[in-house]
């Protein structure tokens, strides 16, 4: 006959082990879901299976990304303040004008008293004048003493989209490039941190942006991935504004001087002089 008391010895160590073993279990899935060493190379890794494709290349389709419209040109209507001009959507109107063909215009509001010549030739000159139904995008800034900068556009279901970050990711989404969800989200955190803490935050904030970009552009060459996006033009701009682009980290002025290599760039910077 079995002693019950060794009976329930035996019982108190099958389930000790059994707890045991679920706790073993539940370790090794968080070892496996915490990999801090490993994390930024982990998310770099997805980013870089993007498929980013150069901004110059013919292929995108405006009427696929905006929608067919019979008989009328596309038009894009920007209002900004002359005292703070919005670079970033200068910088985005000249990369796609390497794109598109784009009838291109500026004009004053009566609310604004006068515009530097600069600002009022900011798109430089058109010296082909074609048939407006020859373009295949209107790009129209209008000067006007508004508090932040106001885009409308052609479908009348559209609402205004208000703000510098907010209409420089529209109007890089007509480029046609497609991110998945981690790349997305980084870029949008960029543009934001550009916007809210270089551009308008104090200078404790803008030197944390400041280390913070330095560290990722060690890993790349630029912001996110491998190619130019708009965090990297909102970004740059946004130094350019403030004035602290003469004071930035190494890695940092190596990206600057990247950016200003190329033409949209270089064309906003005589603004600047």
């Amino acid at each position: 006959e079995v002693d019950p008391s060794l009976q329930a010895l035996e019982s108190r160590q099958e389930e000790i082990l059994k707890r045991l073993y679920e706790l073993k279990s539940a370790v090794d899935g968080l070892s496996k879901m915490i990999q801090t060493p490993d994390a930024d190379f982990d998310v770099t890794n997805i980013i870089q299976t993007d498929e980013f494709s150069p901004l110059t290349k013919n292929g995108a389709d405006l009427d696929l990304m905006l929608g067919k419209d019979y008989g009328a040109l596309k038009d894009v209507v920007i209002n900004a303040n002359p005292s703070l001009p919005p670079l970033s959507l200068l910088v985005i109107h000249s990369l796609l004008c390497e794109r598109y063909k784009i009838l291109s215009a500026v004009h004053t509001h009566s609310s604004v008293k006068s515009v530097p010549e600069n600002l009022l030739k900011c798109f430089g000159e058109q010296t082909k004048k074609q048939p407006r139904h020859e373009y295949q995008l209107g790009f129209t800034l209008i000067w006007k003493d508004v508090p932040k900068p106001q885009m409308k556009f052609s479908i009348q279901t559209m609402c205004p989209i208000e703000g510098e970050g907010n209409i420089a990711r529209f109007l890089f989404s007509l480029f046609g490039q497609k991110y998945n969800a981690v790349t997305s989200t980084l870029i949008d955190s960029w543009v934001d941190t550009a916007i809210f803490q270089l551009k308008e935050g104090s200078s404790k904030e803008r030197g944390a942006v400041l280390r913070s970009m330095n560290a990722a552009l060690g890993k790349s060459s630029w912001l996110v991935g491998n190619e130019l996006t708009v965090a990297d033009v909102v970004a740059w701009c946004a130094l350019r504004q403030t004035g602290t682009a003469n004071t930035a980290p190494a890695n940092v002025q190596k990206w600057m001087k990247s950016c200003e290599n190329l033409a949209p760039f270089s064309s906003v910077m005589k603004l600047l002089k």
